[in-house]
């Protein structure tokens, strides 16, 4: 195996993205599994391509080669995550592209799951095909956050969402707060949602909101029956709810929502990994929740949607965080900032 580096070949580079437009395809529908894609590539000339569609349905490669044909006999594969080495739902690709004489594999990056973990490349090289690993590594591995950091570490990659005014403020303090941002905002929000394996709120906004919290827009490219359901967690330490079909609230009627009623928000982020193999978790829920995932250093992302408005001193804060000095404040980086219908979106990395 050999690594590139900056220097990489332009020609990998250029059809590895075509790799990764491919399983951008895959991006709302495979959940729990990686978002993979793969092109096949015959002197110089794509001659299949392929993306992992759902759990349980054949992965990238699979369709690739099939759209190859014979033409993958010595043709170069080029994918975005290293070829599994193991059977499950279904067979090994690492096995799939020996047999279709594969003689040269372009990788994006590693796979982490302990079930690969190398083992996909081996079984390339014993083979004697050429693995080259390394070539647009970040750009293929910002598709799998989730997946790739629950690999590693067994916690989820956590985004945190919040909608709020210019001066910081999410609803009245009468509790109004619909809608302080545009329509285009929320629109933005149900591609969150769709990446999703689980979202948590709070019992406070499910009894102020009532809110749906599912993924229902027509425009993430796949039909929204399509997009696994995300798990709805309702933190609700004071048992102030309860799942009931005749309770007054959605979620509630909902059978595959959880409460969770302890303290500790790292035993519940682990317990979504483990037991129910949520890697993505979006947090929609009020000031309270949100500053005590700040505060406990559990964000990967926060994502806000700053409405051009002003709501005043006593509507509600958008983090419930109390500092006692400049020192001990929570600072990040801004990613990437743009408009988003009459808003502004930030998206903000922990420092």
């Amino acid at each position: 195996m050999s690594i590139q580096n900056h220097a990489q070949d332009a020609q990998d580079r250029y059809f590895m993205m075509l790799a990764i437009e491919q399983a951008k395809q895959g991006l709302y529908t495979t959940r729990p599994n990686p978002a993979v894609g793969c092109v096949i590539v015959q002197a110089g000339e794509v001659v299949g391509q392929g993306f992992h569609p759902k759990a349980g349905e054949p992965h990238a490669e699979v369709f690739a080669l099939k759209e190859a044909g014979m033409k993958a006999v010595g043709a170069t594969a080029y994918v975005t995550l290293e070829p599994c080495s193991h059977t499950g739902r279904t067979p090994p690709c690492a096995l799939g592209l020996i047999n279709a004489g594969i003689k040269r594999v372009v990788i994006a990056g590693l796979d982490p799951n302990p079930q690969v973990a190398g083992r996909g490349i081996t079984l390339l090289e014993q083979a004697s095909i050429e693995v080259i690993v390394g070539v647009l590594t970040a750009q293929a591995e910002a598709l799998n956050r989730g997946f790739l950091k629950a690999m590693r570490t067994q916690m989820p990659y956590v985004r945190l969402k919040i909608a709020t005014s210019l001066d910081g403020r999410t609803a009245m303090a009468s509790g109004e707060s619909k809608w302080i941002t545009s329509a285009a905002a929320r629109e933005d929000v149900q591609k969150l949602r769709a990446q999703s394996g689980a979202i948590i709120t709070g019992s406070e906004t499910v009894i102020a909101d009532d809110p749906q919290l599912n993924v229902r827009s027509s425009q993430l490219g796949v039909p929204p029956e399509q997009v696994p359901a995300p798990i709805v967690v309702v933190l609700d330490r004071r048992q102030r709810l309860a799942h009931s079909p005749e309770s007054s609230h959605q979620l509630c009627r909902r059978p595959n929502t959880l409460y969770w009623r302890e303290d500790d928000l790292t035993a519940l982020l682990k317990n979504l990994v483990s037991e129910h193999r949520c890697y993505d978790v979006l947090v929609e829920a009020g000031a309270s929740v949100a500053g005590s995932f700040l505060s406990q250093q559990l964000v990967d992302k926060l994502i806000v949607y700053q409405a051009p408005c002003l709501l005043g001193a006593q509507a509600k804060p958008m983090v419930e965080f109390s500092p006692l000095s400049l020192a001990e404040q929570l600072r990040f980086s801004v990613s990437s900032h743009e408009r988003v219908g009459s808003d502004l979106k930030l998206t903000l990395l922990p420092l």
